[in-house]
Formats: C-alpha cells, sequence, structure tokens
C-alpha cells in the first residue's frame, strides 16, 4: 500500500513542479485529466500485458471519453509523464515514453506504416513536445530534447535539440542552457529567435539573388530589344 502511496504522490509532484498554476496536490488529483489519462492507462497496460486485449480496450476507451487522451494500452510509460491541459493527444501501440516526459495538448505520437512491429516513437528521459507536434516514426528522441508546438517530426532527434517546422529541424543541439531543464511548450524563445533571424537572413539573401537575376534578365530584354530596332532600321 506505501508503496502505492509513494508512487501517485511522485506522479502528482511532477504537475507540481511543472505547473505554476497549481495550487495544492487535490486538485491534481481530482481535476487533472493528464493525471486521471495515466492512472487509466497503468490499468489498462496490465490488462494488456495479461493478454486480456479486449478488456484493456474497453478500459483505454473509458480513459479517453473521460479525459479526452487516447493512449493505447500497449504503449510503454516511464515516471512522473506530465500531460498538460491534454485534450487531443495520441500515444499509439508501440510508443515508449521515459521518465519525466511533458506533453502538451494536441500532441501525437504516431506510426507512418501499417507493418506490424516497433512504428511508433521512442522518447527518452525529459523530453518536452510542444502543443499540436506530430512525431510519426520508430525512431528515437534523445534525452532532453525539445519539439516546438505544431512542428511535423519524422527522423530522429539528438539528446539535448531543439526542434522546429514543418518538417522538423534542428535549431540547436548541445548542453542545456544554463543548466535549465524545462522550457513551455517545447520551445526556448531565444533559440526561436535565433531561428527565426536565420530565416530572416536566408530570405534576404535570396531576395538580393533574385533582385539580380531580374536586372540581368531585364538587361538582356533592352539589348535583344535594341538588336530588332537597328534590324528593322
Amino acid at each position: 500500500m506505501k508503496r502505492i502511496y509513494d508512487h501517485l504522490y511522485d506522479e502528482i509532484h511532477s504537475y507540481v513542479d511543472r505547473d505554476p498554476a497549481v495550487r495544492s496536490l487535490w486538485e491534481v488529483f481530482f481535476t487533472y485529466p493528464g493525471f486521471h489519462a495515466v492512472l487509466w492507462h497503468q490499468l489498462a497496460h496490465w490488462l494488456h500485458g495479461h493478454r486480456l486485449y479486449f478488456i484493456a480496450r474497453v478500459i483505454s476507451a473509458l480513459g479517453r471519453w473521460l479525459t479526452g487522451i487516447d493512449i493505447h494500452p500497449g504503449a510503454q510509460i516511464g515516471r512522473r509523464l506530465f500531460i498538460d491541459h491534454g485534450t487531443g493527444v495520441v500515444i499509439g501501440e508501440t510508443t515508449i515514453i521515459g521518465d519525466d516526459v511533458t506533453l502538451y495538448q494536441g500532441v501525437t505520437l504516431g506510426g507512418t506504416t501499417l507493418e506490424k512491429g516497433k512504428r511508433h516513437p521512442t522518447l527518452e528521459d525529459g523530453v518536452i513536445i510542444g502543443s499540436g507536434a506530430q512525431v510519426l516514426g520508430p525512431f528515437t528522441v534523445g534525452a532532453n530534447a525539445r519539439i516546438g508546438a505544431n512542428s511535423v517530426v519524422l527522423k530522429e532527434v539528438p539528446p539535448c535539440a531543439t526542434v522546429i517546422g514543418i518538417p522538423g529541424r534542428v535549431v540547436r543541439t548541445g548542453k542545456l542552457r544554463d543548466g535549465k531543464c524545462f522550457d513551455a511548450y517545447g520551445t526556448p524563445v531565444k533559440d526561436f529567435d535565433d531561428a527565426t533571424a536565420a530565416l530572416d537572413t536566408e530570405l534576404k539573401r535570396d531576395f538580393e539573388i533574385l533582385k539580380g537575376q531580374i536586372a540581368e534578365l531585364e538587361a538582356r530584354i533592352e539589348k535583344l530589344s535594341r538588336t530588332r530596332e537597328d534590324e528593322d532600321a
């Protein structure tokens, strides 16, 4: 009994540590759908592990109806998973999630094939995935990586990397900045600003190249026009 209590206390405290809106442990216990979804999944996963597949899917469906979070009973979830807000989160059958992972609303951990076997992503410890992001395929997202809101990630992500965009691209790698282990919605503001500045520089360079090509084309047209006028004369 003490082990169950310690486990629940640990899970609830993960919400207290990562959500400044929490006012008490009881608030998490009674009102947070992400916490409820994990509890429903633990029961469904136990049944799934004992080959009671139909009952496991029934329990999973009940949890989805009550929380708006769809977790397949076969998914493997570590300790202290924090699902913030939660509505629209989908976690596929062969997903593997490590400890201290954070998912925001609308996240999909999905597959890109109809083949049997591993087809969903593996998230290592400390990963943060922003709202609306789609992580699709049987690859690994490295420990402490951040995936920005609405990104579409289709390939492996290195540890401690920040990924944004469609398709997702790495905009930062290396050690966590200032030793921080959490960035809300998976998008550190500085990294996002740096990526935006780099894109702006690239667009300006392309614009200057395009201007030069247009000027060269206009000069050729004018030269051709003069040649024809001279021939007509």
